[in-house]
């Protein structure tokens, strides 16, 4: 009579086998899925952190125009300081000038 089936300590051998390869898989997988989880982590991170680079460069902006305005501001004051000294100045040389002549 021919021999159609396994043996039962063939099947016991293959049963381990398949129960180390799944065991094995199962570690790769919980692997993977750590990995997986931190690098989700490190994205919404990188994300925050960009929103974070964003906001500070939009206040930086608005501060470089306040700068500008304050700077501004100061040059005009300086401007026309400096024109009414120089025509105080021109006003009395003249008027020192016309004295002098007698006018």
């Amino acid at each position: 009579m021919e021999e159609t089936g396994i043996g039962r300590e063939e099947h016991e051998e293959f049963r381990r086998r398949m129960e180390d390869e799944h065991k094995r898989i199962n570690h790769r997988l919980e692997a993977l899925e750590e990995t997986i989880r931190q690098i989700s982590v490190l994205a919404a991170s990188v994300e925050k952190l960009a929103l974070s680079e964003e906001s500070m460069a939009k206040a930086q902006n608005r501060q470089e125009e306040r700068l500008e305005e304050l700077e501004g501001r100061d040059g005009e004051m300086w401007r026309k300081v400096s024109g009414y000294v120089l025509t105080a100045v021109i006003g009395i040389v003249l008027g020192y000038i016309f004295t002098r002549l007698g006018m």
